[in-house]
């Protein structure tokens, strides 16, 4: 049930604020200014309340303008996200919806119907969806937008405004400003304040951006974020997407250059400074990957409300300390990422390196052994325990193991794996998480010393939303007792809610009650089909060993979303599995 979800929300930056007070200083020195007129914690929690919820953009559809304009439709969604954000809404990035897309097979320029993108809002627990068009003769633009709500489903009269091209920004404010006040009557900032809130930007430099965001290859995805950084140097959006473009890469000094100047207000702020600590890795300096990391996983531990842990930075933790030789801290580090995480398999992997390091081989052989079970097609898993097995003197289970790896992997597939303790082979089989699931980060809610919104939060805690979202927040945590006790609290507020079944069926499955989760995942398909769902059904009676049933759930969800990966895998897997669950 891991689903990374990314929501951009202002309040959340009151932690990543308080992150920056204990992070290294060489993280965070020279970090500029936000820039005048740019949106601050301060003003976040100076705002006026505003209707609880979490708003989902889908790109503005280009009906009659040019096809040069097309670059127009995903920066209309970018613009829309990014005010919102700055006026202190809920919204899920760019990024959070095009995964949502993946998941359910489709491209993320997938041009879908009202109802596709209500199923997929609600597969994300969104509140609204903002969707809209524009049209453009070259002079004057003509932008369309209209808000759909999930909970009663209405679609709401569209909003419409008119203007020269060179006006897009202002008409934008506008636009955006007219649609809360018509979703929330009681939305009380003026437009002037609503305009005061956002980031003065040119428009040439937001379209270089979003060409660049749009480029499918690195050198023109590269030439036009530099454009926008030098056209708005105050700006740091692509200031961070140059840091992400050359991190993707691997061009780890130059990704540091560019990660050090997104300030400690953006909200990619915390995202930064892990793939800081990423690089540091990655460049061998294990004390400065160390230092990052430690100050990160502490920070965000006191200043999340949930106070969760993140497997993620606990893993790469424990990585920068066993190459200093601080094996008993790194070992308790990867423990705590195997509890956060059940299906995971670096976790124990790396665990398994480091007994083998120890001289512990029947250790590692359990602990390769675990990270076999959770990614059975992984054929280096399978080899690592072959090789403990073997240095332990059971030769004879280490052969059995050998065959059994031949039958599903073919004759020649395990990898070669040679051991010298004494050369770096830890450093070269290690596996360095080098992207973080911001699900803990960005479900936040209100913290109640924010006392300007207390009300507010107070009667948002009970929604049945709130409470699958702080359920979430539970899981991530590790903290499964709390985790039901707000998903059945949802149930109780809502008897439909088919994200509640499916939380429930996550907490069964991590307590081992496989009948059980089962039974809340097909309450959830009886109250709304997923792919996602049925692809985590099939999993559940993979582990049951009931493969039929399997098959035919994920042959479902493939009918569904034909195209989502996560299913096809599963069945591919499914196809080379014996009736008695052995590999054909």
């Amino acid at each position: 049930m891991k689903r990374p979800v990314f929501i951009t929300h202002l309040l959340v930056l009151y932690c990543t604020v308080a992150v920056c007070c204990v992070l290294p200083p060489s993280v965070v020195a020279q970090q500029p200014s936000a820039g005048a007129g740019a949106p601050t914690s301060a003003r976040v929690a100076a705002s006026e309340a505003s209707q609880q919820g979490i708003y989902l953009v889908f790109p503005f559809e280009n009906e009659g303008a040019s096809p040069r304009l097309d670059w127009l439709g995903e920066g209309l969604e970018e613009l829309t996200i990014q005010r919102l954000s700055a006026a202190g809404q809920q919204v899920y990035s760019h990024a959070g919806r095009a995964g949502e897309l993946d998941r359910s097979g489709l491209p993320s320029t997938a041009k879908l119907s009202r109802a596709s993108m209500l199923r997929i809002a609600q597969n994300m627990d969104a509140d609204f969806v903002i969707l809209g068009r524009f049209t453009s003769d070259r002079q004057s633009l003509i932008v369309e937008s209209q808000i759909l709500r999930l909970s009663p489903t209405k679609l709401l009269p569209a909003i419409r405004e008119t203007g020269s091209l060179d006006s897009l920004m202002d008409l934008h404010v506008r636009l955006l400003w007219r649609l809360l006040t018509a979703n929330d009557h009681t939305y009380t900032r003026s437009l002037e304040d609503f305009s005061k809130a956002q980031r003065p930007l040119r428009l040439d430099a937001f379209e270089h951006y979003v060409r660049g965001l749009l480029a499918s290859d690195d050198d023109p995805r590269l030439r036009e974020l530099r454009e926008a950084a030098r056209l708005e140097p105050d700006w740091p959006d692509p200031d961070f997407a140059i840091g992400d473009a050359y991190y993707s890469r691997r061009d780890c000094e130059s990704a540091l250059i560019w990660f050090a100047k997104v300030p400690k207000t953006h909200d990619r702020y915390v995202e930064s400074v892990f793939a800081t600590g990423v690089c540091r890795l990655l460049m061998n300096q294990p004390e400065k990957a160390e230092e990052v990391f430690a100050s990160l996983q502490e920070a965000l531990r006191h200043n999340l409300v949930s106070g969760a842990d993140l497997p993620e930075i606990l893993n790469n933790l424990a990585l920068a300390r066993a190459r200093q030789g601080k094996t008993p801290a790194a070992v308790a580090d990867l423990r705590r990422a195997v509890e956060l995480d059940p299906d995971e398999d670096g976790y124990p992997f790396n665990l398994g390196l480091l007994a083998l390091g120890a001289g512990d081989f029947a250790g590692a052989a359990d602990y390769f052994r675990e990270a076999s079970g959770r990614e059975p097609d992984k054929a280096e898993n399978r080899a690592l325990m072959i090789l403990a097995l073997e240095k332990g003197g059971k030769k004879a289970e280490a052969d059995q193991e050998r065959d059994t790896a031949a039958e599903t992997f073919g004759p020649d597939a395990l990898p070669e794996v040679r051991w010298d303790a004494k050369k770096d082979t830890l450093t070269r089989l290690e596996r360095v998480r080098t992207e973080m699931d911001t699900t803990a980060l960005r479900l936040e809610i209100v913290s109640a010393g924010d006392s300007a919104n207390a009300a507010e939060a107070s009667e948002a805690a009970g929604t049945p939303a709130a409470h699958i979202r702080r359920g979430r927040q539970e899981l991530s945590a590790g903290r499964v007792d709390a985790a039901e006790s707000e998903f059945r609290a949802a149930l109780a507020a809502d008897t439909g809610s088919a994200s509640a079944h499916n939380g429930l069926a996550e907490v069964c499955r991590r307590r081992g009650k496989l009948d059980d989760s089962a039974r809340e995942l097909e309450a959830s398909l009886g109250i709304r089909d997923s792919a996602v769902v049925r692809t985590t059904l099939a999993r559940v009676y993979l582990e049951q060993k009931k493969l039929d049933l399997a098959r035919t759930e994920v042959q479902r969800a493939l009918k569904l979303a034909p195209k989502y990966s996560d299913a096809k895998e599963l069945l591919e897997h499914l196809q080379k599995v014996k009736p008695s669950g052995g590999a054909q």
